[in-house]
């Protein structure tokens, strides 16, 4: 087994800004919202097959953005809650794929540094995801799928989770990217879509722009508003081959995607789906001069 890192994508995160006031926003919305977490009907097979999500999911600070955290969680009551998550997450690479710790509690993986310390100690304990690692085992197969334990969920994952299921009541497991190629992305999908017919949420984790050289020269907000809309574009037609070769077809996208990390996950999402070109924007807005648009395809 080999384990790989993109180059602007470590397993470490640095802060490019300032840390802002210490999930302040964060712990105003678990005061708010945990009874109604906690009461959202479980799927059940009536409900159909769950859809196929993609999520950018931002910094530690993005727990202090009232505005993000409200639409994660009503984008997540707007569907019955999940039996399970399987989450992959841009801040983790590795071939062959592994997954994460499943056991209850598994202590989160804090890949970043330069924020607040608070940010280190924000718990999200999820349930045992055993049988979730036990079906993903079989899945994947006929190779076992190695789990390291003592890996839990790191910030691609527990960040958008924490305002999505702020109760921690659902199981998750992590699974690595086999490598930044979008065609693996794609394959690795499909063979997860079976899940969505079981009530297990599929969700990719990444950003659809991830520029930290907007954050020095705004006028390049421009390709990643091209970016975007050119993505938008390839989703709306289904074209899973024009998302796939994005660095030749999409304006923008050295500037809106330097590393393929938090792009591919995007393909994952794409693969999961039964329809490529079911995608609806969850949210758009655009942040510092990024996209944090997030969808979900059925």
């Amino acid at each position: 087994m080999t384990t790989t890192s993109s180059p602007a994508s470590p397993n470490r995160l640095t802060s490019p800004l300032p840390s802002r006031t210490p999930a302040a926003a964060y712990d105003d919305l678990l005061a708010r919202v945990l009874p109604q977490a906690r009461e959202q009907r479980v799927w059940n097979p009536s409900d159909g097959p769950l859809p196929s999500l993609f999520v950018s999911h931002g910094a530690p600070f993005t727990l202090d953005d009232p505005q993000w955290l409200g639409d994660l969680f009503d984008w997540a009551r707007s569907l019955p809650k999940p039996r399970a998550i399987v989450v992959v997450s841009a801040h983790w690479e590795h071939a062959p794929v592994v997954i994460s710790g499943a056991a209850a509690g598994t202590p989160l993986h804090y890949d970043f540094s330069g924020f607040h310390p608070r940010y280190k100690t924000l718990p999200y304990a999820t349930p045992d995801a055993g049988d979730l690692a036990r079906r993903l085992s079989g899945l994947l197969g006929p190779t076992p799928v190695h789990e390291f334990a003592d890996r839990g969920l790191d910030h691609g994952a527990f960040i958008p989770l924490m305002a999505m299921y702020p109760a921690a009541d659902v199981p998750v497991v992590q699974l690595s990217m086999p490598s930044l190629d979008p065609g693996a992305l794609l394959e690795l999908g499909a063979r997860l879509r079976p899940l969505r017919d079981e009530g297990i949420l599929v969700l990719g984790s990444g950003f659809m722009t991830h520029s930290f050289a907007v954050f020095r020269r705004p006028e390049l907000a421009a390709d990643t508003a091209a970016f975007d809309q050119w993505a938008v574009d390839a989703l709306a037609r289904g074209d899973a081959d024009a998302l796939a070769d994005y660095r030749n077809k999409a304006p923008g996208a050295a500037v809106a995607h330097p590393t393929a990390d938090h792009f591919v996950p995007l393909l994952l999402t794409v693969g999961a789906a039964d329809d490529p070109g079911s995608a609806v924007s969850a949210i758009d807005r655009m942040v510092l001069g990024n996209s944090t648009r997030s969808m979900q395809l059925t």
